[in-house]
């Protein structure tokens, strides 16, 4: 019985979000598997050179937490994105973060990140303040088509991560394992898993 830990995260380093943090969330569940929202390319052999030989850790803060612990315990490291998201959704983004309201949204995000850690990411008031969020640059934006076009582009983004989880956990073994995965993705991960599908 594969058994995977669901756990949101944020990709760079914000107060108690830090990998020395999620590193000993990794090491209280001591998984065999670590599935990041990633690409194959995220983490080169040329970055796993300089971490072996001297220690250069990485940007991006989950991977730096399973360098920290790497060298605890060996697991295998599975990135489970196919491609990246699309122009639509940078230019969404670009434009909804011109607008007061919704910067004030983020700081607040980022601020409750940083005070209450990996406790606040994967909480219902996270999952809450995405939504509104989520509102505010709908709002914004006041373009159905562009709205549609990146829910679709975001639809496809977590449909590939899931469908490459369910891939590899039917084509190997092991007990435990986790899946780290942005915070904004946590309500629609967690709802498409309740009825997942057979592909």
């Amino acid at each position: 019985m594969h058994e995977i830990t669901f756990i949101s995260t944020i990709h760079k380093e914000i107060g108690k979000c830090n990998a020395d943090e999620l590193c000993n969330i990794i090491g209280q569940i001591s998984p065999e598997v670590i599935f990041l929202e990633a690409l194959g390319d995220t983490y080169t052999k040329h970055e796993k050179f300089l971490f072996s030989t001297f220690e250069v850790y990485h940007a991006k803060a989950e991977i730096k937490a399973i360098q920290i612990y790497s060298k605890q315990k060996d697991f295998k490291y599975i990135p489970v994105l196919d491609n990246g998201l699309s122009d639509k959704f940078e230019f969404k983004y670009n434009k909804v973060c011109e607008n007061i309201e919704f910067k004030m949204l983020v700081d607040n995000l980022n601020s409750l990140t940083s005070e209450q850690g990996f406790h606040f990411l994967n909480s219902n008031e996270c999952i809450r303040l995405h939504d509104e969020m989520l509102l505010i640059e709908n709002e914004i934006l006041n373009d159905n088509d562009l709205i549609n076009a990146v829910n679709e582009d975001i639809d496809r983004y977590e449909n590939s991560m899931i469908k490459n989880i369910y891939s590899y956990c039917r084509n190997n073994q092991f007990d435990k394992a986790i899946f780290m995965c942005g915070s904004a993705h946590r309500k629609s991960i967690i709802e498409k898993n309740k009825y997942p599908r057979g592909n």
